[in-house]
């Protein structure tokens, strides 16, 4: 049986969890410590990852690397992985649009590249988030093997690099403006005194955000991530001739929350205020 040892790049929230569920089926799970927050260096321990003290000797030492960082940097980490012609199996788990992945993979020239799209919540008490995949067959095949029978329930799309990240976009294009508009219209319905009615009139009906007004705090707290996404959700949409606007409004309205970064201790009316602060 395939025992790879595994490199994620870098444990944010997401990518320190699904890395800890690969630590099922490898025998180590890296990451670089290196200019890296104390957060990190908490998160990675508390995840049981093994720290290295470099890119370098992470990339010699692994067989599958994963990357899992803010979509602004996928660019920039891939090129500094290919400035060390990495020759192993490369997963671009990020939220960027379908071109820039196929970017990245043709960067890659020495490595195996597997698009991936992670669709749900990090894979921490009893949460199942979905890795979906696209790429060669036998090598989205490794990464099926690297998460069976973890929280982590992988998908294969097909061969086409790009697929992953399109399923990804167009989730995450539905999920996280429609909690934007929820913080829009309970702001609204609070500028005159209404918001209490609002929310129980969306009561009535079964599966609505606008009932779940306390999820605009998380929402502010996760803008930080959200705003990009969604920006590359946005030029996904334009790509294929949609209009991108409303979801580079939702992506505007998420940056006016860039100082609530993981705020665990906002409230909605906290997030409401910073929301009228240009």
């Amino acid at each position: 049986m395939d025992q790879p040892t595994v490199g994620i790049l870098h444990p944010g929230s997401m990518g320190a969890a699904v890395a800890a569920c690969a630590t099922t089926n490898a025998p180590a799970v890296l990451w670089c410590e290196s200019g890296r927050s104390t957060a990190s260096v908490e998160r990675a321990a508390r995840f049981g990852l093994t720290p290295v003290a470099t890119l370098a000797e992470l990339l010699d030492r692994s067989d599958i690397v994963i990357s899992l960082c803010p979509p602004a940097a996928a660019e920039d980490l891939a090129h500094s992985v290919a400035g060390y012609r990495f020759a192993g199996l490369y997963v671009e788990a990020n939220a960027i649009n379908p071109e820039r992945t196929q970017r990245i993979s043709a960067r890659l020239s020495n490595a195996t590249v597997v698009d991936g799209g992670v669709v749900g919540s990090p894979p921490v008490g009893g949460k199942k988030p979905t890795l979906y995949l696209s790429g060669p067959a036998d090598a989205t095949a490794r990464i099926e093997a690297l998460f069976a029978d973890t929280a982590v329930q992988a998908a294969v799309l097909g061969t086409e690099v790009g697929k992953a990240s399109a399923l990804k976009l167009s989730y995450a294009a539905f999920q996280k403006t429609s909690r934007v508009l929820v913080a829009l219209a309970v702001g609204m319905a609070r500028e005159h005194g209404v918001d209490e009615e609002l929310i129980e009139a969306a009561s009535r009906r079964t599966d609505s955000y606008l009932s779940e007004p306390e999820y605009v705090a998380k929402t502010a707290a996760r803008a930080w991530r959200w705003g990009p996404e969604l920006e590359e959700a946005a030029d996904t949409l334009a790509a294929a001739g949609l209009p991108p606007e409303m979801l580079h409004a939702a992506a505007s309205t998420l940056a006016r929350w860039c100082d609530a970064k993981d705020d665990g201790e906002l409230t909605l009316t906290d997030a409401l205020d910073q929301l009228t602060q240009p």
